[in-house]
């Protein structure tokens, strides 16, 4: 419960805050860092906020949707121009008012690229029960990249042993968990990825059967005949496009297709056509998109499934991790040109 000593120390609050709404590739100037502004380190009587100080930040490319005005509703919240930017991360409890929280708690959920947030809407937190693993995997592996991994994979795409899998983007944040855990389920695993490294990355660290850099083949139709020559059963996609069009022609009848994301759509002011739409009818294939939000009731259920693996070595996560908040604009932008390997980090604070 909130503390009760006085009226709370104020302290500075560096933030990062949008400029000005965004049109196409987002540029970190759309970005600024403030640190004029202070924070009192106590809730007020009578609220059920929460005070945290931020630890780790996730970078995700949905956040890119809310950079920009939006004349319909938009699946995210469009940001307001001079006010913080949003996102998940991982805080420490410094006060609360709210009968779930108390001083000392971690948690992960929605909070503001800034170095302390007050959370006015509590429910978006969700406390951290196992301390033994590394903080920042909330963020990532532990936190909504994760938990969109396990519902896309096992809810939407409903697998089984021995069936044909490819995912593209799969050296990001929720790409290298889908692969590896249709590899404990038994699965042919092929992914995708933009530079040799990751490429690398793929095959020896998560143990994907197959890897290719999609930038160096010039018949994207051509290198997934290569690597599915009977077909693909089920496409984990994240990068819409030219990729899904070369999927539909390589997709086994009666296949699953999770539509996660498209990050090749997100910054054009038109987005391109997909050509080859009638093969959903003639293979009798099943494109179903969802949002990991739908999927925060079976949080549980993810977490019980999926420590056991991390603690006992069968599941692997790499993260990219820059220091500093005043880092973070760069290491958003960066997601859109791939320059990060692996799940991009911001550390605010290390305690």
């Amino acid at each position: 419960m909130a503390n009760n000593n006085g009226v709370g120390e104020l302290k500075p609050n560096k933030k990062v805050i949008l400029k000005n709404y965004v049109n196409g590739f987002p540029k970190e100037s759309d970005m600024e860092i403030v640190r004029t502004e202070t924070v009192r380190l106590k809730v007020a009587e009578g609220s059920k906020a929460v005070l945290l100080k931020n630890l780790y930040l996730s970078c995700d490319p949905y956040i890119r949707n809310s950079m920009s005005k939006h004349e319909e509703a938009n699946y995210v919240p469009d940001f307001v121009p001079g006010s913080p930017i949003s996102g998940f991360g991982v805080g420490k409890v410094l006060d609360s008012g709210h009968p779930d929280f108390k001083v000392g708690d971690y948690v992960w959920g929605m909070t503001g690229w800034e170095e302390y947030s007050l959370v006015t809407s509590p429910e978006t937190l969700l406390k951290i029960k196992d301390t033994d693993i590394p903080l920042s995997y909330y963020t990532g592996l532990l936190g909504m990249p994760g938990v969109t991994a396990y519902a896309g994979f096992y809810k939407v795409c409903s697998p089984k042993k021995g069936e044909t899998v490819f995912v593209s983007a799969a050296s990001g944040a929720v790409g290298q968990l889908v692969g590896q855990f249709a590899k404990l389920m038994g699965c042919y695993v092929v992914g995708s990825a933009g530079s040799d490294e990751k490429v690398n990355l793929l095959k020896k660290k998560f143990g994907f059967d197959e890897a290719f850099n999609y930038k160096k083949e010039k018949d994207l139709n051509a290198a997934l005949k290569r690597c599915f020559p009977e077909g693909i059963d089920i496409y984990f996609e994240n990068v819409g496009g030219a990729m899904l069009d070369a999927v539909l022609l390589n997709m086994r009848n009666h296949g699953r297709i999770a539509a996660c994301g498209m990050i090749s759509q997100y910054n054009l002011d038109k987005p391109e056509g997909v050509h080859n739409l009638m093969f959903v009818v003639t293979k009798r294939l099943r494109i179903e998109g969802f949002l990991a939000f739908d999927y925060f009731p079976i949080y549980d259920q993810f977490f019980q499934k999926t420590v056991p693996y991390i603690k006992e070595g069968k599941i692997t996560y790499v993260e990219d991790v820059v220091e500093g908040l005043e880092n973070a604009p760069a290491a958003l932008i960066g997601l859109f040109s791939g320059r990060n390997v692996g799940k991009q980090v911001v550390v605010v604070a290390r305690e």
